[in-house]
């Protein structure tokens, strides 16, 4: 299995946008098929409802001072579609807020 977490620190000066798409990934058929097998092993998910672990990414992306944003993508996902889009892509905006560590909160002694 690939460490994405290696792959983003080593690349990190280069980060420039970061699209918010995650993945479910069904390891047993890609041990007994590969990613080329007759089954599916890859579904497209919303942040939140995949395999990533965001709260590693946004440390990361934090430690590097990335000063962007993290773009939602939607309309991909097999379980919130149609009329539970927007639900989705809310959640995926709460969840990746309590993987910042939660709400933004102004220091008040500045």
């Amino acid at each position: 299995m690939h460490n994405p977490d290696a792959l983003m620190r080593a690349r990190v000066d280069m980060v420039f946008h970061v699209h918010g798409k995650d993945a479910t990934i069904a390891w047993d058929i890609v041990r007994e098929y590969g990613i080329r097998g007759p089954n599916r092993c890859v579904w497209d998910r919303t942040p939140g409802f995949g395999d990533t672990n965001w709260s590693d990414i946004i440390t990361i992306l934090m430690q590097a001072n990335y000063q962007g944003t993290i773009d939602i993508e939607g309309w991909h996902d097999p379980v919130y579609k149609d009329e539970l889009e927007m639900t989705g892509q809310v959640h995926a905006l709460h969840y990746l807020k309590r993987c910042r560590g939660g709400a933004f909160v102004p220091n008040p002694i500045v």
